[in-house]
């Protein structure tokens, strides 16, 4: 593990390096940036004021800014000054209040939040000249904007609301798994039944859908035509409108297409203070379907220094195009573990308002737990 005096010249950037990066301008905001929005490796980003309802999703393409490319695609602005819907199925694009000035060696990468996934909010972020989403090249000087298209649930939505977090990487260390077997001998990375972690193209993590006992679910399905959600709002919505709870079965669980999931990993998840991770959300090799649209996690999530022992990874789950069959046991993702620069200042825990430190199977923070 790195110690508190350890430097290396190549990783993520933890809070502090965050931190300066905004003293410098290299992040700067319409507002001034809250020190709530730093994480222990992310800077959470904000919505504008301004939401476009678009026709459909797009990127710019490598000779355009994304305004220019918003002029055909642009059906009409929505102002989110006092709060707005989003409706269910279709595409907007908001410009974020943060803006980056990138310089040399320093790379971003985007991922939705934890509540943002878990409510099936699909988010993307886009720059000027990008070929492709969620990424920031070195170098990169302009406007960050957020696609979003709620897949399950109309949600309500206001300027400042945060959906997704920003990543920043120096250099271009490796991740490999020769890597991340020395650090799971040294510090475990998974906790299994049977205490062998499978390590091939990044730490293998699978689903629990085995009797949890105590009439206790195993997941929960999303009811369909349910209620708005005001983001804002937390603890404050009864699951059972929203979500029908999912018991166990000998033949497995059968993915309905157009349906989405929350499920819980067999496995208990640790990560070291001086590494972050990212769930694989998408493997050809596990099956026809997605998992986990909010693949970060933070320094110290479920981490045993910390007094705990492990935390199991909540799957957001959605089929492609058929229905798939997913049985106990069976891999459905993959962790890829990479270092920071040096130690964060700041951990993910409770003393920093992080909501599922402690999770089993837990819905988005806008519900009840009772």
């Amino acid at each position: 593990m790195t110690t508190p005096s350890s430097r290396h010249s190549t990783g993520l950037l933890p809070s502090q390096e965050i931190r300066k990066l905004i003293a410098d301008g290299v992040v700067t905001g319409d507002r001034p940036i809250d020190d709530e929005q730093i994480q222990p490796a992310s800077l959470d980003l904000r919505l504008g004021p301004v939401a476009y309802r678009i026709r459909a999703s797009f990127l710019p393409g490598s000779r355009n800014t994304v305004a220019e490319k918003m002029a055909n695609f642009t059906m009409h602005e929505i102002d989110l000054t006092g709060g707005a819907v989003l409706e269910k199925g279709c595409v907007y694009l908001v410009p974020v209040m943060e803006r980056l000035a990138l310089k040399r060696r320093i790379t971003a990468l985007a991922n939705p939040k934890s509540s943002t996934g878990r409510l099936d909010i699909f988010t993307r972020l886009i720059t000027d000249r990008a070929t492709e989403f969620e990424r920031v090249p070195e170098g990169y000087a302009g406007p960050l904007y957020a696609e979003i298209s709620p897949r399950t649930f109309s949600v309500l939505v206001r300027m400042g609301t945060r959906l997704s977090q920003l990543r920043f990487r120096r250099g271009a260390p490796s991740a490999t798994d020769a890597a991340m077997r020395r650090l799971h001998a040294s510090e475990p990375l998974v906790q299994t039944e049977d205490q062998n972690a499978v390590i091939e193209r990044g730490v293998a993590i699978s689903v629990d859908l085995g009797s949890a006992g105590n009439d206790t679910p195993i997941g929960y399905r999303a009811k369909k035509h349910a209620d708005l959600i005001d983001l804002a709002k937390i603890a404050h919505y009864d699951r059972r409108d929203f979500w029908e709870p999912l018991t166990p079965s000998p033949r497995g669980l059968v993915l309905n297409p157009d349906d989405f999931y929350i499920l819980a990993s067999k496995e208990s998840v640790s990560v070291p203070p001086d590494h972050a991770a990212e769930m694989v959300p998408y493997d050809p090799w596990t099956g026809e379907f997605r998992v986990h649209y909010a693949g970060f996690f933070d320094p110290g999530f479920g981490h045993r220094a910390g007094g705990g022992q492990g935390t199991r990874a909540v799957l957001e789950v959605r089929s492609h195009d058929v229905p798939f069959v997913i049985e106990d046991g069976q891999i459905v993702g993959r962790l890829i573990y990479e270092r920071l620069t040096e130690l964060p200042e700041k951990l993910y825990g409770t003393g920093i308002g992080s909501s599922y430190q402690r999770q089993g199977l837990t819905l988005s923070k806008q519900f009840r737990s009772d």
